[in-house]
């Protein structure tokens, strides 16, 4: 078969790493891919949100199965193009990627179905929430409605802070037109778990569950990323907490989007907080996370392209869905001055010793050499019989990965670990 997976950082490597090895996978392509990819797959330089010229490729290349990754093509609608021009596609078309495309869409759906999330209130005028702020429990969360490369939310613990988020967000548009309508909502407390689930609409099979670590520094200080490493599974995450969360929270989510005609098909990403009241949802995004998908595919033993060809075609019910009962561990390497301003153009340099998988997120290649091109520049993944096992891995092999101006977390799984000894 011939595959075509959109998108071009690391979890589109990890997604292409984990394809090639379907016996199916006779040539997978990358639009726009970058350095990295190019050593598994042919990058093709086409952007993640042309979605018309994306569609044009794949009917003159006789695609036989597209993958679409990131937010913004599916928002845009490239499931249904592609599918319009007889493309099978894995990823959510337009109506059901508004799940993540619009917080408010979310957070009514998620209030109309009776699904566990936190208290909001919903602004279109900035001195209607300025007016609100004035009395409004402090910490409070600021969300911008629309997509915003991950970056949409403030967590604000003055009142000063959240007058501010709200006025960079309405009046200077920070954001563009994803701003112009944001989200006030309650402030939760406790663990937070990532879980990312693949549906066809009517089954949903939960994968390895995950812990993202989302500040820039050691001991969770710092600017808020990406991400900056991940491990999985999540210790948090019981079997209690599964099966709760199956029952009031993922079952219905589907059940709700068939009910408003807006079938979810693809991988439905569920951030969860397990408060002291049950778990509840801070947002869906309606495709793989970031670094997440570094983690729990690498944990997957079952043939992915048979899951995601399941996904489209609605037989995921009757397909082999198997995860290791092992560990993973995901450090980021990054540039220096990342999320701010930093310094690229510099050489990586993987050692012939290197014992995990490294998955490229921001480089080019450059007459033969991968250089480094962008904040977020690879990830470092090892799996293991445990977590520790998995975390010591990791970073054992971090020190053989290279680039001027490279830094990364020392502390990752750390918080995990506790959890664990603390059982």
């Amino acid at each position: 078969m011939k595959i075509m997976v959109v998108g071009g950082g690391g979890r589109e490597h990890a997604i292409i790493k984990k394809l090639k090895k379907s016996p199916k996978a006779d040539k997978i392509y990358a639009l726009p891919g970058n350095g990295g990819i190019a050593a598994d797959a042919e990058c093709v330089n086409i952007g993640a949100k042309d979605i018309e010229a994306i569609a044009d490729f794949a009917v003159k290349n006789k695609i036989d199965f597209a993958v679409v990754a990131p937010d913004d093509p599916l928002v845009l609608g490239a499931v249904d193009l592609l599918e319009k021009a007889g493309i099978p596609c894995f990823g959510p078309r337009k109506n059901a990627a508004i799940i993540e495309g619009s917080k408010i869409f979310s957070k009514n759906l998620m209030k109309k179905y009776g699904i566990p999330t936190a208290s909001y209130e919903v602004f279109t005028e900035m001195n209607e929430a300025l007016e609100y702020l004035k009395d409004a429990p402090i910490p409070t969360v600021i969300k911008a409605d629309g997509l915003a490369l991950g970056k949409g939310v403030v967590i604000a613990t003055t009142r000063e802070e959240a007058t501010d988020a709200v006025r960079s967000m309405m009046e200077d548009r920070q954001f563009g037109d994803s701003g112009s309508r944001i989200v006030i909502e309650e402030f939760l407390t406790g663990p937070e778990v990532s879980v990312l689930a693949f549906t066809d609409g009517k089954t949903v099979i939960p994968m390895v569950s995950s812990m993202d670590h989302k500040r820039a520094r050691d001991n969770d200080e710092g600017l808020n990323t990406g991400g900056m490493g991940t491990i999985a599974p999540n210790p948090y995450y019981t079997a209690d907490v599964a099966e709760r969360c199956m029952k009031e929270i993922f079952l219905p989510t589907i059940n709700a989007m068939n009910a408003e005609e807006r079938t979810f098909k693809g991988c439905l990403y569920f951030g969860l907080m397990l408060t002291e009241n049950g778990p509840k949802v801070i947002e869906y995004n309606c495709r793989f996370g970031d670094p997440e998908t570094q983690v729990v595919l690498p944990l997957l033993e079952s043939d992915l392209l048979d899951i995601m060809i399941a996904c489209s075609n609605g037989t995921l019910s009757d397909t082999e869905v198997r995860f290791s009962s092992g560990a993973a561990c995901c450090v980021i390497m990054a540039s220096e001055g990342y999320p701010r301003k930093y310094a690229s153009g510099f050489e990586i340099t993987v050692g012939d010793d290197c014992e995990a998988e490294v998955y490229i997120a921001g480089a080019k290649l450059s007459d033969g050499k991968l250089l480094s091109a962008g904040g977020r520049v690879l990830g470092v993944t090892a799996t293991a019989d445990d977590l520790k096992g998995a975390i010591d891995k990791a970073y054992a092999n971090v020190v053989k990965v290279g680039f001027e101006n490279a830094y990364y977390r020392h502390d990752i799984g750390k918080r995990a670990l506790a959890a664990f000894s603390d059982k």
